[in-house]
């Protein structure tokens, strides 16, 4: 069987080289790049992200990537972000009193966790909806790594918009991840947690 095709898109930001290497562990062909034709390409793209969600947004308007990124999801092609790469798929998010346009490709706005420790960072369990594909195979009580101080909290409207949302608790619940059809995305990082973050790269590369 011919491996599938993954590009992680260099923007300027995020784990590129752990991600990579975790992607390739579950068997995908992975090449690194800002190819914008080759994301277009490939039969998923990732989008990494760490750091500011302005700084991730300024580093994809920089590429242009915008754009590609919304055409694979409209397409039907598999996309999967990771932690401010999740982020910035939603409408805006806001730091420090400044608000950032997202890609509005889910409903939701990013901003500080209340919560009496910030940021989050450890491991954590997180509650998958049924059907859930990103959690198939996963016990309840599965721990995934976080290191963030900003997600989005509004789970009822995006549930609303079909959008099925998987959640964690830090202070208050927020959106530990959430799934479309070919979107997908976590909050945490998948590729820094060990083999339950392998099982879920998996699932994500058995829908491409």
């Amino acid at each position: 069987m011919v491996a599938k095709k993954v590009v992680i898109l260099d923007y300027g930001s995020g784990n590129l080289r752990s991600a990579e290497r975790a992607v390739a562990r579950v068997g995908a062909d992975v090449e690194v790049t800002s190819d914008l034709g080759k994301a277009a390409r490939a039969d998923g793209l990732v989008v990494p992200g760490v750091g500011a969600y302005a700084a991730c947004m300024a580093g994809i308007d920089g590429l242009g990537a915008a754009p590609a990124i919304a055409e694979r999801v409209r397409a039907g092609a598999p996309v999967l972000g990771i932690c401010v790469g999740m982020q910035i798929m939603f409408d805006s998010g806001e730091e420090h009193g400044v608000v950032t346009k997202g890609l509005g490709l889910a409903p939701g706005t990013v901003t500080r966790l209340q919560a009496p420790v910030v940021p989050h960072m450890g491991w954590n369990t997180v509650a998958w909806p049924e059907g859930s594909v990103l959690g198939a195979g996963l016990p309840a009580d599965t721990r995934f790594f976080f290191v963030h101080s900003y997600a989005s909290t509004v789970v009822d409207a995006q549930a609303e918009a079909g959008v099925r949302v998987a959640t964690g608790v830090h202070g208050e619940p927020f959106v530990a991840a959430f799934e479309t059809d070919v979107l997908r995305a976590t909050q945490f990082h998948p590729e820094k947690s060990g083999d339950a973050g392998a099982t879920l790269l998996a699932n994500w590369l058995g829908t491409l």
